[in-house]
C-alpha cells in the first residue's frame, strides 16, 4: 500500500503523554527516544509530556488522564505486553499493538512459530531455558545443537531487544561462552542458525487506511555485528536507506515484513528486521512493536526517505489511538 500523506488537523486540545524510561536495560535508549518523540509532537502543535512507568504512573493516569499515550519504552516494560494491560484496565488508550499481540512479538520463539504456521520464512531454531540447559548437560546440549543445525549460528535472548546478549558463533568452541553472555540478558535462549546477507529493517505504518511500508532501511556495521554498540553509537555503522537492493527483491522485503506485521496481529507501527541472502531470499528474524526514535534509530530514518514527517506520522498515530478510546 501507497503511503498516504500524513498531515494531520491536530486537535486543539490534544494531549499525548509519552512514557519513557522503565527499569529495562535499555532505560537510556528509551529516555533518549522519549525525548525525541515529545519533541516531534510539540513540534506540530501536539500538548505532550513525559513520565516514567513507575509508581507516580497511575496516580497521574487518574488525575489527569492524556487523551492517548505513546510507549517509547523498550525492553519488557515496553514490549512484553504488561503494560499495555494496565493500560487497558484504566481505560486510556495507546499507539501500537494490543497487549496480546506485543506480547506474541515480544517472545521470538512464539513470533517464530507463527511465522512458521503463515509460511514466512525464518532461520531453524531452537529455544532453551537456563533450567533444562542445566539439567540436560551443557555439553551434551551444545553439540547437539551443532549437529542439527550447522555453523555459525546466532545465540540471543528469547525476549530482549537492542542486540543486548547477542552473538554470532563460527566456532564450536565458542558457543558455551555466548549462551553465558545470553543468559545473563534472559533465562531462555534463542540459538538459530544464522544466515548470511544484509540485514535489512523494514518499519510498517498504518495511519487509517491499512498497513504499508516505509523504505527499507539497509544496516552496515563496521564489526560485521548489529550489537547494542553498533546500534547506538555514532559512527560504528552505516545505513542506506533505501536499501541497496534490486527493485525485484526490495518488493519482496517489503512484502514478507507486511505479512510477518500481518500474521502477528499488530496495529499502527511496527519494525521487521530481515536478513536478505545473496540469493535475494528474505527472512525474518524478528518484530519489533516499540522501535527505537533516537537519532540513530531505523524509523526515523526510513520516515525521512518515505518522504514523511515524523511529527506528523507521530501525532497521526496519537489521534488514531485517541479515537478508538
Amino acid at each position: 500500500m501507497t503511503a498516504p500523506s500524513t498531515a494531520p488537523v491536530v486537535r486543539a486540545d490534544l494531549r499525548c503523554l509519552v512514557l519513557a524510561g522503565g527499569l529495562s536495560y535499555e532505560r537510556d535508549v528509551s529516555l533518549r527516544s522519549g525525548r525525541r518523540v515529545l519533541d516531534a509532537l510539540r513540534a506540530v502543535g501536539v500538548e505532550a509530556e513525559m513520565l516514567d512507568a513507575d509508581v507516580a504512573l497511575l496516580p497521574a493516569l487518574k488525575s489527569d488522564p492524556p487523551d492517548a499515550v505513546f510507549i517509547a519504552l523498550h525492553g519488557s516494560t515496553g514490549e512484553d505486553g504488561s503494560l499495555r494491560g494496565v493500560l487497558d484496565l484504566c481505560g486510556v488508550p495507546y499507539v501500537g499493538p494490543d497487549a496480546r499481540s506485543a506480547r506474541l512479538a515480544w517472545d521470538k520463539p512464539s513470533a517464530k512459530a507463527v511465522f512458521v504456521e503463515c509460511g514466512i520464512p525464518t532461520p531453524e531454531w531452537v529455544a532453551l531455558p537456563h533450567d533444562r540447559f542445566s539439567e540436560l548437560g551443557a555439553v551434551a546440549v551444545l553439540e547437539r545443537i551443532v549437529d542439527r543445525l550447522g555453523l555459525p549460528l546466532m545465540v540471543k535472548p528469547a525476549q530482549g531487544g537492542s542486540g543486548l546478549g547477542a552473538a554470532v558463533v563460527r566456532d564450536a568452541s565458542a558457543l558455551p561462552a555466548a549462551m553465558v553472555g545470553c543468559f545473563a540478558y534472559d533465562q531462555t535462549a534463542l540459538v538459530e542458525r544464522y544466515v548470511e546477507g544484509v540485514d535489512v529493517a523494514v518499519s510498517v505504518l498504518d495511519l487509517g487506511e491499512g498497513p504499508f511500508a516505509l523504505p527499507p532501511v539497509e544496516i552496515v556495521p563496521s564489526n560485521g555485528v548489529y550489537d547494542y554498540a553498533a546500534r547506538y553509537t555514532a559512527g560504528l555503522t552505516t545505513w542506506h536507506t533505501p536499501a541497496r537492493l534490486s527493485a525485484e527483491t526490495s518488493a519482496e522485503v517489503v512484502k514478507t515484513a507486511l505479512a510477518a506485521h500481518q500474521a502477528l496481529g499488530l496495529r499502527d507501527v511496527s519494525r521487521v528486521d530481515l536478513i536478505v541472502a545473496p540469493s535475494g531470499e528474505c527472512t525474518v528474524l524478528e518484530v519489533n512493536v516499540a522501535p527505537g526514535m533516537t537519532e540513530t534509530s531505523l524509523l526515523p530514518m526510513a520516515v525521512q526517505a518515505g518522504g514523511l514527517d515524523l511529527g506528523d506520522v507521530i501525532a497521526r498515530l496519537v489521534m488514531q489511538a485517541a479515537e478508538r478510546g
